[in-house]
């Protein structure tokens, strides 16, 4: 079916406008790479039309993500974006929005003699597009996690993220139910799941699983699950099974200390340099459904318990010589009860940023941050006042 595009390729870039009449609905070629004898190897050309392919959009910004670097370019008066010089066994991802609709290629890999072309179309619910609510009738069907599909891993301070940024694709021409319904679980020590906001609503969870409904539309239904996994440790074992085939394996891992990455099921495994910092690319062949991807991490950091103990110790030790203080006497004096209503003061403050912290484990947004040190601040202070009246009642 590939190649049958590829002849359609040559006839859409010799072909006159008189031709277009003969050419096949556009949305069954939206998305997908053709390689091209025209096109120097190295080189993406991305096409951008309205409704079919003799309407160019030209004078349009495109987005190419290859690797870890989003590229830019605009579109000529043919509609088409040129990416060159890109590296052979650059992984690359076209994506463009056109009066709100946003559009994406399929998995690009640069490689071979030739470049590729690839079109996307815009006003037709095209293949490349993310239709959330799929018109027209379902039919009964399959899907694949498409090969930009992958597992990102980060870390903040001793805590281990793991992002699920999975894209669900569907080549046909017409929304799709699923054979068989598509759910998967998360692994045990998975705490703090959580939908992202980028993605589709189609992805439910309920305690650790993943429920994916149909019918998906033609092109890419985005799924992004995030958790945090539980414990501190030098060393993990992750292991997770997609009830769908995984076109290519693709796990990425922060590059922090000696932090290392191993799977029997990477062909390829490096680091690549990025715009912050390195990072660990594992990846692999495709995976059949229900297949387990396994992999290991390892030199992970674990961060000093000793200094949170110490804190923990000499507040609790703070907090009992207040409580003899102000209960010490039948009769409360001011400066008891003005302990008392730091002590409650510190009692809320420490709920208020428990919570906080629970929601920063799946977003680190600039209020969270703010918010966050603000609650410390004022712990700091009522702190700071609470050791003062202990001060001042050990004084002769």
């Amino acid at each position: 079916m590939r190649r049958a595009f590829w002849v359609l390729a040559v006839i859409w870039a010799a072909a006159a406008p008189w031709a277009s009449a003969q050419m096949p609905d556009a949305r069954t070629m939206s998305g997908i790479p053709m390689p091209s004898a025209d096109v120097p190897a190295g080189t993406i050309v991305v096409r951008v039309v309205k409704g079919d392919v003799t309407n160019n959009v030209p004078n349009h910004p495109v987005e190419l993500q290859a690797g870890q670097q989003t590229l830019t370019a605009t579109t000529d008066a043919d509609g088409r974006a040129t990416f060159s010089g890109l590296p052979s066994g650059t992984h690359a991802h076209a994506i463009t929005t056109v009066d709100g609709e946003r559009l994406e290629s399929d998995h690009l890999e640069v490689g071979g003699s030739a470049g590729l072309r690839v079109l996307l179309v815009a006003g037709v619910g095209a293949a490349g597009g993310r239709a959330e609510a799929p018109a027209g009738p379902a039919v009964e069907g399959d899907v694949v996690f498409g090969g930009d599909s992958r597992l990102q891993i980060e870390f903040d301070d001793d805590q281990v993220r793991v992002f699920y940024l999975l894209e669900i694709v569907n080549r046909t021409n017409a929304p799709v139910t699923p054979r068989a319904e598509l759910s998967f679980t998360l692994p045990d020590d998975a705490t703090a799941p959580a939908v992202l906001e980028e993605s589709s609503t189609r992805a439910q969870l309920r305690d650790r699983t993943v429920f994916l409904t149909g019918p998906f539309a033609p092109g890419v239904t985005p799924v992004q699950i995030a958790f945090v996994l539980a414990g501190s440790r030098t060393a993990r074992d992750l292991a997770q099974a997609l009830p769908a085939p995984w076109e290519q394996v693709q796990v990425i891992v922060s590059n922090v200390g000696r932090v290392q990455m191993t799977s029997a099921q990477f062909s390829s495994n490096r680091v690549m340099p990025g715009e912050n910092h390195s990072f660990h690319l594992g990846t692999g062949p495709a995976l059949a459904a229900g297949t387990p991807l396994r992999v290991t991490l390892s030199g992970l950091p674990v961060r000093s318990r000793a200094g949170r103990t110490v804190a923990l110790a000499m507040a609790i030790l703070v907090l009992s010589i207040g409580a003899w203080t102000a209960y010490g006497g039948h009769r409360k004096s001011a400066a008891a009860a003005r302990r008392d209503e730091l002590e409650a003061r510190r009692q809320k403050l420490m709920g208020d940023l428990a919570r906080v912290e629970t929601q920063r484990r799946t977003a680190h947004t600039p209020a969270l941050h703010q918010r966050r040190q603000q609650l410390v601040d004022q712990l700091e202070r009522v702190y700071g006042e609470l050791d003062q009246q202990v001060a001042g009642a050990a004084a002769p």
